[in-house]
């Protein structure tokens, strides 16, 4: 999956925002302050990294190659997707929605009601099954 069609669909997630707090190679991607993915080149790797549901970023490592735990980030909660290989766009997609309902989720009530209120529930949440 190209960087731009990454990047685009990250910030159509509602009320994402891309900031750079750690240098200006490496985009972080908020939803109320809270990070919910990261892009960066490491070691010649283009990685993308986000959040997933301990047991299933285990069954991610095991089936995808391109999914290894994440560099600088909590490994149990944390995945590095290597974007430029053979992982389908869709595959990558999903995961990016599944980082992004687990960090709603976990926000206070209040602010998980007011983006569903102001996005719509389906659109915050999508139909990620993992992510409960």
């Amino acid at each position: 999956m190209q960087l731009d069609r990454i990047t685009s669909y990250l910030l159509s997630k509602p009320e994402a925002v891309e900031v750079y707090p750690f240098d200006n190679r490496t985009a972080v991607f908020k939803v109320q302050g809270k990070m919910f993915a990261l892009l960066t080149r490491y070691q010649a790797k283009s990685l993308l990294n986000l959040k997933c549901q301990p047991d299933h970023a285990i069954e991610l490592r095991d089936v995808f190659e391109e999914v290894i735990p994440a560099y600088h980030m909590n490994k149990r909660h944390w995945n590095s997707v290597m974007y430029e290989g053979s992982l389908p766009d869709g595959e990558i997609e999903r995961l990016i929605d599944h980082s992004y309902a687990l960090v709603v989720k976990g926000m206070k009530k209040s602010l998980r009601e007011g983006l569903a209120l102001r996005h719509g529930a389906v659109a915050v949440y999508g139909d990620d099954v993992f992510a409960g």
